[in-house]
């Protein structure tokens, strides 16, 4: 069995309009709300072995404040993930090497929120329903797949186990 958290990035700063959206760092908002989404994976008792995060300033910041919950996981940095499409992410999930069961990918909308949706199969009906409303920053959605290598992942065949956004939270 196959397990992965899909992780937004927290919330960002669009003060500094001069500055390119790769570079744009996180917001204070975002420096509060990243290390209690960090809480949640360590509540879940979800410990990934690998980290695929977006190389952006606000994915990177996001990934440095949950970093003592996520201790042991090897990370990779890979531009495939800033600011792209559900079917490249899913491609990109599909590269992972045998014998990694659990997966964490630090991302963008509309991406993120996109890949959550193509891979919701079943879950609890309420819960599903909000991922379909909104994926919002720093939200935080766990799945399970009976798959036992990721390269056979498919559309819906996700068991959504959770969906947290900071709000739920506070």
């Amino acid at each position: 069995m196959l397990s992965l958290a899909l992780l937004r990035h927290a919330k960002s700063s669009w003060d500094a309009k001069d500055i390119d959206d790769f570079d744009r760092a996180l917001n204070d908002r975002g420096r509060a709300a990243a290390p209690v989404m960090g809480g949640v994976l360590k509540e879940l008792h979800f410990a990934p072995e690998q980290i695929l995060c977006s190389p952006a300033k606000r994915t990177r910041e996001t990934l440095s404040l949950i970093s003592s919950s996520v201790k042991d996981a090897e990370v990779t940095f890979d531009d495939q993930l800033y600011l792209t499409g559900p079917d490249t992410l899913l491609a990109r999930l599909k590269t992972v090497p045998v014998g990694i069961k659990r997966v964490l990918m630090i991302g963008h909308n509309p991406g993120m929120h996109g890949l959550a949706l193509m891979l919701a199969g079943t879950g609890d009906a309420k819960s599903i329903s909000r991922l379909e409303d909104k994926f919002p920053t720093a939200a935080l959605a766990t799945f399970t797949f009976p798959q036992v290598t990721w390269r056979d992942l498919t559309p819906a065949s996700g068991h959504l186990e959770a969906f947290i956004t900071p709000r739920d939270r506070s």
